[in-house]
């Protein structure tokens, strides 16, 4: 599973040109969902989110987390975080998990945050044509990959 998590004063996702959702203060996160991703990696992943201390505290310094600060997330499904450009010019998404698995972990994502956050979250729309709308604060924008959680 990847993520792209992007520390945020504000964002907005629209389905089909149609708003669907929005935040302040928080996390905009994209993820990507990889064949043989299991609910270790949904855990893992959204543990690591909720606490990573990337939030200003008050003397500006990154040393809170999203919960801390009891920032929003908006979460939006995207497969091609998982693009290999390496042969040619044209992305293979092989690594890409099947559309029901993604799904299936998509959701079990959204379950997990709102959990370990303690409040729901944003989403976009599994699957759907999405623009998304934010203003990176920092900017801050870190990259996770479950697969080198160890």
């Amino acid at each position: 599973m990847r993520a792209v998590i992007q520390r945020v004063s504000r964002a907005k996702v629209s389905v089909n040109g149609q708003p669907k959702d929005e935040i302040g203060n928080g996390l905009c996160i994209l993820l990507g969902v990889e064949k043989d991703d299991d609910i270790a990696d949904v855990q893992w992943l959204s543990h690591k989110i909720v606490n990573l201390r990337i939030m200003d505290d008050a003397q500006g310094v990154m040393n809170r987390s999203v919960k801390d600060t009891n920032g929003d997330i908006l979460l939006i499904s995207q497969f091609t975080l998982l693009a290999s450009t390496r042969r040619g010019h044209r992305p293979s998404y092989d690594r890409a998990a099947s559309l029901a698995d993604a799904q299936r972990w998509y959701e079990a994502m959204i379950q997990q945050l709102q959990t370990d956050l303690g409040k729901p979250i944003h989403t976009g729309t599994f699957r759907a044509y999405m623009q998304v709308e934010l203003v990176n604060d920092g900017p801050v924008t870190i990259c996770i990959d479950s697969r080198l959680k160890e």
